[in-house]
């Protein structure tokens, strides 16, 4: 069997500098060098202040770097070096021309093949990290074929990434499963089991699931577009839960009881965001028109138009509950991260490997920036608090032009961002929660709620406060959450036998509901 002694990644981004952090705490007898372009992010890695915020990333790194962990920018040296090399890097949507917004762009990951090819020496195993369409491994294979010389040997290999943000260490230590997918040749198959010894040091071999290499890529998109489904589905349920009076954690939890269908991703909320879930979804589409399968990719498409749909509802209510305007009104946005436990929104930045300036920005899809365009569009005053989001990151996310409909000034005109969620919240109309940070439900509401304009309202985008609306209520707040029946308003400027329907019209018609 071929035995792994050097590892080498192509790419210090949020899949690559974990993944491989892991495997050289796990494997101390591996050197495992991580390169990249980005002289900056490597110099991050190798410094007290990682380049990305992932809860026990710092104690892993820190119990082997400079032992067998290392973090360089001398890509050809560490290629040339390795048994076993990782391309982990961006494999963004396209941004123009056929697919553009759908297909995938795998301009690094050619890049990173091509450089293998060149300066690549001996036998190795290649194995793509990053997520990629199927048959994506057969363009590896035919740039290698094309360009490899008589001294080097490369297989390929697909193991894709399960990695969920705020969790990825707990992922890679804990795998529902690892996956590996390659040639059936023998030739392949002991590159699978060199890649799978690996895993063996920690993960029980009936985890590690061997499959051919096309399967393992589309295993990877069809786990996304899956989970994707399910927080659409039951956001659409929460619609009509709103429309009924029946509650959408009730009914999750009633469903999630069947054994059939389980509990987990059965959480309402503003929609999902994560670098991985919209790509995913909008890849399979786009996969599924290209091979003449319409009625396949319309069903996956409306997974995409449901998540839509829930932020611009939510934007929606918003609106409505105060008096069907926003115009100059301050509301505390409170969480912009896509989820908690990262510091990631959008347009963070994963490397490009072995292509010089190639660092571009990958859209996390976070629900906050899209809540935040919505009321920006009604003329609401942000003023926005996260734990670990950065302001330069904020501004940059809300000042992309298709969030900002090409008014460079709009952002400064509208958005503040705070230094603590008190801050946020003063003299504001109300409170809009976008990320289910766990401080929001320990905050002093009523410190909170007499520092506000009354009627003072909570939008709980999370449900992160369900134990604590009738406190919120005592307290005075008018509390509107995800999945619940609206409370019936009458803006002061109307006559009792206004209806609500009548009220939300201009709103939700100007937010295309």
């Amino acid at each position: 069997m071929v035995v792994i002694k050097k590892i080498c990644c192509i790419g210090a981004g949020y899949v690559g500098g974990p993944t491989c952090s892991v495997i050289a705490q796990m494997c101390k007898d591996i050197a495992v060098t991580v390169v990249d372009v980005n002289a900056e992010r490597i110099k991050a890695w190798n410094s007290d202040q990682l380049p990305i915020f992932e809860p026990g990333l710092q104690e892993v790194v820190e119990s082997c770097r400079g032992q067998n962990l290392f973090f360089s920018t001398d890509i050809d040296k560490a290629i040339k070096e390795a048994d076993l090399v990782f391309i982990s890097v961006n494999t963004p949507s396209k941004t123009f021309g056929i697919g553009k917004g759908r297909a995938a762009d795998l301009k690094y990951i050619e890049a990173c093949a091509r450089r293998i090819a060149e300066v690549g020496i001996g036998n190795k195993i290649v194995v793509e990290k990053s997520t990629v369409p199927v048959r994506a491994a057969e363009s590896i294979r035919r740039i290698f074929n094309a360009n490899t010389k008589c001294n080097l040997n490369l297989q390929v290999l697909s193991n894709p990434e399960f990695l969920a943000e705020g969790t990825a260490i707990n992922d890679l230590k804990n795998p529902d499963r690892v996956l590996i997918g390659g040639d059936e040749t023998p030739e392949g198959g002991k590159a699978i089991q060199a890649l799978k010894s690996i895993y063996q040091r920690w993960v029980p071999e009936n985890k590690i699931i061997t499959t051919n290499t096309w399967s393992s890529e589309l295993s990877k998109l069809a786990a996304n577009a899956f989970l994707a489904q399910r927080i659409s589905s039951i956001n659409s349920i929460s619609a009509l839960c709103e429309a009924t009076g029946a509650d959408v954690e009730e009914v999750a939890h009633a469903i999630g009881t069947d054994q059939r269908i389980g509990s987990k991703f059965l959480k309402a909320s503003i929609g999902f965001g994560g670098s991985c879930f919209q790509k995913d979804v909008l890849n399979l589409v786009y996969l599924c028109e290209a091979l003449n399968l319409p009625e396949v990719a319309r069903y996956w498409q409306q997974v995409i138009e449901i998540n839509d749909y829930q932020r611009r509802r939510f934007a929606a209510r918003v609106i409505g509950c105060l008096f069907n305007t926003v115009t100059d009104k301050k509301i505390g946005l409170l969480g912009f991260a896509f989820k908690k436990n990262t510091g990631d929104t959008s347009h963070k930045t994963e490397s490009g490997g072995c292509l010089e300036n190639a660092d571009r920005g990958i859209s996390r899809e976070s629900s906050s920036i899209y809540v935040s365009k919505y009321l920006m569009d009604e003329g609401a005053k942000l003023h926005i608090f996260d734990p670990k989001v950065k302001k330069e990151q904020i501004i940059q996310d809300l000042s992309q032009t298709n969030i900002c409909d090409d008014d460079p000034d709009r952002v400064s005109r509208l958005v503040t961002v705070a230094l603590d969620p008190y801050e946020a919240c003063k003299n504001a109309h109300a409170i809009v929660i976008c990320t289910e940070w766990d401080m929001f439900k320990e905050l002093d509401y009523e410190k909170i709620y007499k520092a506000m304009l009354k009627p003072a309202f909570i939008f709980d985008g999370r449900r992160i406060l369900d134990g604590l609306h009738e406190k919120l209520q005592r307290i005075g707040f008018q509390v509107e959450t995800i999945g619940k029946k609206v409370t019936e308003l009458i803006p002061f400027t109307a006559s009792k036998e206004t209806s609500r329907n009548d009220l939300q019209a201009p709103a939700a018609k100007k937010l295309k509901i």
